[in-house]
């Protein structure tokens, strides 16, 4: 089946709430696992994120392949996604023709970690309105990112506790994988990343600090992302409008290292541990250069990375600049598509005339990724 057919089938018997999903034309099937934060919040979110409970108790979807297997590909997805929708085509591909276990884990605050209000139109059409008119000239305002922006506004802090609770959730989740009492995963697979987005931001820093040893083999995979936090525009209608980007840019580029000159548990962590370190050296390429730059040489071997040419959202040229650190010309590869794309959509299901050259990159992306985790 191809991706638009592959696409469209299995967004229509995905449900997060069914324990198993068995997909008909396919050996691949789809657990949703639950999971209980073990994170201690404490001082690192916004006191009013302590009330939604989505946050702390979810489910994510591991795919299985046919047959067991010995490797585990952990999916990471962008920024400001509330549904697993786009990912189920990518993680069904990767399953099947790796013979992996393949998991869709949340970040903190997205997807089935939010509100169920937080994608309603009709509430958020509303929450729109009013920002729109508290903050004027605002551009890229829409019902789909309101929450998000408003979020980021009230507490910029959030993109960074949102990151470390998730890395947390993921540090907990991969040592029961290590100890065998996944589930679902059986003990003793090899753990690679296929990172999108703003999943390649957080992936690059678990790779940079290594947190426990969790990833001192993996290898990681970046589709249209991979450059510091400086070089993305993260203003669109899907991700954040113009103001609260502007917001969020300005505290880390300008605020934030004072801040962790303060006193307190996030300035302490931030000082004092890899994961904090790692954070801070993806912030700006002047930032900690030479810890992210030995840190990337080591790594050369076990990332590589496409990117667009027409990525506005995370543009090549910071890519390119951030993991050329890595020194090794086969690391990072632009690509254009025949078909007009986004960086928040880059495999549109279009009518007929067009998904056949869909079908087709999509294919060309994939199997360069499975040739990588071969």
């Amino acid at each position: 089946m191809n991706y638009t057919q592959s696409h469209t089938e299995l967004k229509s018997v995905f449900s997060p709430e069914s324990d198993q999903i068995n997909i008909s034309w396919s050996g691949v099937k789809i657990n949703n696992v639950r999971f209980q934060t073990g994170f201690t919040a404490g001082d690192f979110l916004h006191i009013q994120d302590h009330l939604i409970t989505e946050n702390s108790s979810f489910s994510y979807p591991v795919f299985s392949p046919p047959s067991k297997s010995k490797k585990v590909i952990l999916l990471l997805h962008g920024l400001n996604e509330r549904s697993w929708g786009k990912y189920l085509a990518w993680a069904h591909w990767l399953s099947e023709n790796t013979s992996s276990y393949v998991i869709l884990f949340p970040i903190s605050f997205h997807i089935n970690r939010s509100p169920e209000s937080w994608k309603d139109p009709r509430i958020m059409l509303q929450v729109a309105k009013t920002r729109n008119t508290e903050i004027r000239k605002n551009e890229m305002s829409s019902f789909a990112n309101v929450a998000l922006s408003n979020r980021l506004t009230e507490d910029p802090m959030r993109f960074f506790n949102s990151g470390q609770q998730t890395a947390s959730d993921l540090i907990h989740l991969l040592k029961t994988i290590r100890i065998g009492v996944h589930e679902i995963i059986p003990p003793g697979c090899r753990l690679d990343i296929f990172a999108y987005s703003i999943g390649a931001f957080l992936a690059e820093i678990l790779m940079l600090s290594d947190p426990e040893n969790l990833f001192s083999d993996s290898r990681l995979f970046i589709f249209c992302g991979g450059s510091v936090f400086s070089n993305m525009n993260g203003r669109s209608k899907l991700i954040m409008d113009t103001y609260a980007f502007n917001k969020v840019y300005n505290f880390y580029l300008n605020d934030f290292e004072n801040r962790i000159k303060e006193k307190g548990r996030i300035a302490e962590f931030l000082r004092s541990t890899q994961i904090g370190m790692a954070f801070r050296s993806m912030i700006d390429r002047s930032r900690f250069r030479s810890f992210r730059e030995s840190r990337f040489r080591k790594l050369r071997d076990q990332i590589r990375c496409i990117i667009l040419a027409g990525d506005t959202v995370i543009p090549p040229d910071g890519v390119v600049a951030t993991l050329s650190e890595t020194r090794s010309a086969q690391t990072v590869k632009i690509m254009d598509f025949p078909f007009a794309y986004t960086h928040e959509n880059p495999f549109p299901v279009l009518g007929f005339s067009d998904s056949k050259n869909v079908d087709r990159t999509f294919e060309t992306i994939f199997e360069e990724a499975g040739l990588f985790f071969a």
